[in-house]
């Protein structure tokens, strides 16, 4: 093949200015801008974008994407190149070579010393002026060429508003802050958001804010307690929250069979019940066993019996009570008496001295309980406890506690 019909074939050249290399940041921009010049001298109207494509480029210029992707950074850089995107879903894009500063720089290029070029085409400060097209999706100035990895993803501006203020329906600051005490404190009462009431209450406000309706806020207008007009009676509750004493002590009774302490029985017993699922399908079996004992009971009367068998759970127990049971303890232990009487008005230093000056009355003397008294109240581990501390204590008794059993001492 001849040298003619071998470049003939190749196409028309392109034309590249090593010394632009200078002004453009690379071999790659100058050819890129180059190119770019002739496609805008083509057009009857000198401000007029060039619409083109990476494929167009790449016939034209010989660079593949990756490096007109870079050749347009630089250019953006030193504001010689202005971009914009017709459609985010296509390859097309509008691009205008800045004549103006290109002369500028030109002019520099010619005037100065070619080393200061590029010191002079960038400057140190942050104050240059830089055109923003509204079309113009933000770019990375890191331009990644790894074919495993895409571009990064771009940041996402959020519009805040100067001045924000908490809008919604109260008419006043103070009743803002009336309404978010008054969460504060429910959330803190109910353990919500992991311990953070104050959290949780802007969670309520915040989303207040954005036009959603509360029912928190309509029982803070109504003056009710939060929470109150929310709260579901069950069928297994005589109100909300409170189940039927019989129910209740039916499961407690499950658990103390099972080994559980008594206190713990109670606990677990009352957590079932304010679970709704499990708490159903308890009352059902609750209501079958009920119906069953019924059967038997009409039987059973029906056989002449007056007085038939009912559970533990359905004979009636007393409600224990703070006052209830400190009247037990004053009746053991008078000196440990905690009721409010005495509780709220002696001070601690004041029961001191009256306990000093009664161990200073030496004609006083303490009258010994029963027996019978004392080994009653030894039948739970706390009586037997302060029952043990007063024998101790009071040795003129003449007690004393042998195998479990509260008997008199023997004198020799």
């Amino acid at each position: 093949m001849k040298i003619g019909i071998f470049l003939g074939n190749l196409g028309n050249p392109a034309i590249y200015y090593p010394k632009l290399a200078k002004i453009t940041g690379g071999v790659t921009a100058s050819i890129f801008l180059c190119q770019l010049l002739q496609w805008q001298a083509q057009h009857s109207y000198s401000g007029e974008w060039v619409k083109t494509n990476s494929t167009e480029i790449e016939k034209a210029t010989g660079l593949n994407q990756e490096e007109q992707e870079l050749a347009r950074q630089q250019l953006k850089v030193r504001s010689l190149l202005k971009q914009k995107s017709t459609n985010c879903n296509t390859d097309t894009l509008e691009l205008w070579a800045d004549i103006d500063a290109f002369e500028e720089k030109i002019n520099k290029l010619l005037t100065n010393n070619p080393a200061d070029i590029i010191t002079q085409t960038i400057p140190a400060n942050n104050n240059h002026h830089v055109e923003i097209i509204a079309e113009t999706p933000p770019e990375n100035h890191a331009v990644k060429t790894d074919k495993y990895f895409g571009q990064p993803r771009q940041q996402i501006a959020v519009a805040v508003t100067p001045n924000y203020r908490f809008s919604g329906p109260w008419n006043s600051k103070e009743q803002l802050h009336n309404f978010q005490r008054a969460l504060e404190a429910y959330a803190k009462e109910r353990n919500l958001w992991f311990g953070n009431p104050s959290g949780w209450a802007f969670k309520i406000i915040d989303s207040m804010t954005k036009g959603l309706t509360s029912i928190f806020w309509d029982e803070f207008i109504a003056g009710i307690p939060l929470g109150e007009s929310q709260k579901v009676k069950r069928d297994w509750e005589i109100e909300p929250e409170v189940p039927y004493p019989a129910f209740e002590e039916e499961r407690i009774q499950y658990y103390v069979h099972k080994g559980e302490p008594l206190e713990a029985a109670v606990s677990k017993a009352r957590a079932d019940l304010r679970n709704p699922v499990l708490g159903k399908d308890l009352w059902e079996g609750f209501l079958r066993k009920c119906d069953r004992l019924a059967d038997d009971a009409l039987k059973a009367k029906n056989l002449g019996v007056q007085t038939p068998y009912m559970p533990p759970s359905f004979t009636e127990k007393p409600q224990f009570t703070k006052e209830s049971v400190m009247k037990k303890l004053e009746a053991i232990a008078p000196q440990i008496s905690l009721t409010p009487s005495t509780a709220n008005t002696l001070s601690p230093r004041t029961l001191v001295e009256q306990q000093e000056s009664k161990e200073k009355e030496s004609d006083s003397v303490v009258e010994a309980p029963s027996i019978e008294l004392l080994q009653k109240a030894c039948k739970t581990p706390m009586g037997r406890s302060m029952i043990e501390k007063q024998i101790t204590e009071h040795p003129e008794w003449g007690y004393e506690i042998v195998d479990g059993e509260i008997v008199e001492s023997i004198p020799f």
